[in-house]
């Protein structure tokens, strides 16, 4: 009877052997990681500085693609609709949360529709004007919209993205009507800014750092609760007169909802390896790009707290959809 149950387990151990050594690895071919904002915006830096260190991990390339649109929404739907694989990943901001806040949509929702993967990256906000807005200061340019309701815009990547929730909170706080310019991204939004066609925005610093030094646009306050070290002679938003006022936009990867958690896990892993490279950590750096690292399962408790205190954001600002 040993004798049998000995060769029952030889050959048990052989089958499952046998399994494992046919089971594919992963990735097995390209891996997509999907933008939903034209190139040049801060999602689409984030991702470019990461993906060739992922992709060097993995052995197989990570290929940064833009799916601008519907703030986000486009690109979340392609990745959610994916094969669980691993093949096909979203980096993503809280953009595709608060943009279906404000129009009333669940699909693709967040948590639900997503393995969130990796928190990758968090940034403040600085408020630029074109040159010839005649406001230095925040107080100065809270004055000029006093005397001119409804006649200033600002520009935004797009509904619900970080820069649009930040001109809603200042219209709230500082009790202003400046009216909201949507556009497909931030880089097409700060073209127009740089061309006096719309005279402000908040801006993600590592998409408009480069036009400010450059003299095209002026800075005049950030929206951290503390000074950036890339900016440090920028008061905050809090020191200009408006308490409390916080706005930080979150970069994170996502992939389908099934996907297996060791592939989930891996990548959480090469992404914490790819964003502590010194190379991006120096990039990090001069664009005021503060890098960040939770478990998959840290990740998916940080995105219901930004849901939360966004939705509180968009409830009182009185925010929908026209």
């Amino acid at each position: 009877m040993n004798h049998v149950r000995w060769i029952a387990g030889i050959l048990f151990l052989s089958a499952a052997g046998a399994a494992l050594a046919q089971a594919p690895k992963y990735p097995t071919r390209v891996v997509r990681m999907l933008v939903g904002f034209a190139p040049g915006g801060a999602t689409d830096i984030v991702a470019r500085l990461l993906a060739p260190g992922v992709g060097e991990s993995l052995g197989q390339q990570v290929v940064v693609e833009n799916r601008p649109g519907a703030s986000s929404q486009i690109a979340g739907e392609l990745v959610a609709r994916s094969a669980p694989d691993g093949h096909t990943l979203l980096m993503t901001t809280q953009t595709l949360m608060t943009s279906q806040m404000i129009e009333g949509k669940t699909y693709p929702d967040l948590v639900k529709d997503f393995a969130p993967v990796s928190l990758s990256a968090t940034s403040p906000l600085i408020l630029v004007v074109h040159p010839s807005v005649p406001a230095k200061s925040v107080k100065e340019l809270i004055a000029l919209a006093r005397a001119r309701p409804g006649e200033l815009n600002y520009a935004s990547g797009g509904l619900g993205t970080t820069p649009h929730m930040a001109g809603e909170l200042l219209n709230s706080q500082a009790r202003i009507k400046v009216v909201h310019v949507p556009y497909k991204g931030e880089a097409p939004a700060l073209i127009d800014i740089i061309a006096g066609h719309v005279p402000l925005m908040f801006s993600n610093i590592t998409a408009s750092i480069a036009f400010v030094q450059a003299g095209r646009l002026r800075m005049i306050g950030q929206t951290g609760l503390k000074r950036s070290a890339v900016v440090p002679d920028v008061p905050t938003m809090d020191e200009a007169g408006l308490p409390g006022f916080e706005m930080i936009t979150f970069f994170g990867v996502m992939a389908p909802a099934g996907t297996p958690r060791d592939i989930v896990n891996r990548l959480n892993a090469e992404l914490a390896k790819a964003g502590a490279r010194p190379d991006v950590r120096k990039a990090y750096a001069t664009q005021a790009i503060d890098a960040a690292q939770l478990t998959p399962d840290q990740y998916v408790e940080f995105i219901k707290a930004q849901g939360a205190k966004f939705g509180k954001v968009i409830r009182e600002a009185g925010i929908t959809a026209k």
